[in-house]
């Protein structure tokens, strides 16, 4: 297999990751990205692409996915490349100080730096215990809402108390023919906003609130059809139902990061905030995968660190060149 050949290898192509090949193409570096999962946009495509962002500059609310395709236009002008629905396993240092980043599917590439941007790692959905859960997976049970036209006048059962059971049993309240949210407590523990739109729903009979309750078991014939419901007494109930989803977060795993000899702080890389460098040189880490003192898990944030990333990434791409600051107000965006 052909070797790829770049400046940068950003692992991760969530926002933060996307953002990054916007910086680095301004000081002309040229970026290659690589990501598990099998488009572009990390966890904002993956798992709710529908949903409002609210806290990015200059949007006051924007969609994941617009979030995700506007950043896709913005570094367009550099060319990046892609390595997708693969997982990085192994990086090796070179005698000239450069690395090669392999993958699972045994790809390559040679690179003068590396970023890290990997969101929370490889993530996992926590699977509730519910007798015959995997038996439907993918016949009827979801952890995540990829595309919500599939529930389309279905009879849909959300199990969880967080903000993404809260916001799916709102935004499906529309969609699906009737939602039902099971939550074991009888208070959320997601926005309470978001809680009280869900509240005033089921007051108004437009979805079927069973709180102090339990999901126990799930049946059908190749495809869901029943989940049993038991309340507070212990009874049981079945409910006719085309679609489980289980919103009980997700699992963050490191993977093989964990075995490059980086700094790790509770599954988290540990960074100098001066230019978000790791303890290896020539490797970085960016987003919501480093942590430091006062670190804030929001995009905005993994967008200021890229760009302190790219500044001092240029060293090691241009180590006799001297770095000269301009203003895309002075300069424009040059493409490659």
């Amino acid at each position: 297999m052909e070797m790829i050949s770049t400046d940068i290898c950003i692992i991760g192509a969530g926002p933060v990751g996307l953002f990054a090949v916007f910086e680095a193409g301004l000081l002309k570096m040229r970026c290659h990205l690589m990501d598990a999962l099998p488009q572009v946009g990390g966890q904002l495509s993956e798992i709710y692409p529908h949903k409002p962002i609210y806290d990015i500059p200059g949007y006051p609310t924007v969609k994941a996915q617009e979030l995700v395709d506007n950043l896709l236009d913005q570094i367009d002008p550099f060319k990046p490349t892609f390595t997708l629905g693969e997982r990085v396993e192994q990086i090796t240092r070179q005698e000239d100080q450069s690395f090669i980043v392999t993958t699972n599917e045994h790809t390559k590439v040679h690179c003068k730096v590396i970023v890290i941007a990997g969101g929370l790692g490889c993530f996992e959905p926590r699977k509730p215990t519910i007798e015959r859960l995997e038996d439907f997976e993918g016949r009827g049970v979801a952890y995540m809402v990829k595309n919500p036209e599939l529930f389309r006048n279905k009879q849909v059962v959300l199990a969880g108390g967080g903000d993404s059971a809260l916001d799916w049993t709102i935004f499906l309240s529309e969609v699906a023919e009737k939602v039902t949210l099971v939550h074991r407590g009888d208070t959320f523990r997601g926005a309470p906003d978001s809680a009280e739109k869900v509240f005033n729903l089921a007051k108004e009979g437009k979805i079927n609130l069973l709180l102090k309750s339990n999901v126990v078991r799930i049946g059908g014939n190749g495809h869901l059809k029943e989940v049993f419901i038991a309340d507070q007494a212990n009874e049981v109930t079945a409910l006719e139902a085309d679609h489980l989803i289980p919103l009980f977060g997700l699992s963050p795993k490191l993977g093989p990061i964990a075995e490059w000899g980086l700094n790790i702080d509770k599954s988290a890389i540990v960074v100098n905030t001066e230019d978000y460098s790791t303890n290896v040189p020539g490797i970085y880490a960016i987003g919501d995968i480093n942590t430091y003192p006062g670190k804030l898990k929001l995009i905005l944030c993994g967008f200021h660190e890229a760009a302190l990333m790219c500044h001092s990434a240029f060293k090691f791409v241009y180590p006799d060149q001297r770095l000269s600051f301009k203003y895309t107000t002075v300069n424009g965006v040059n493409a490659f």
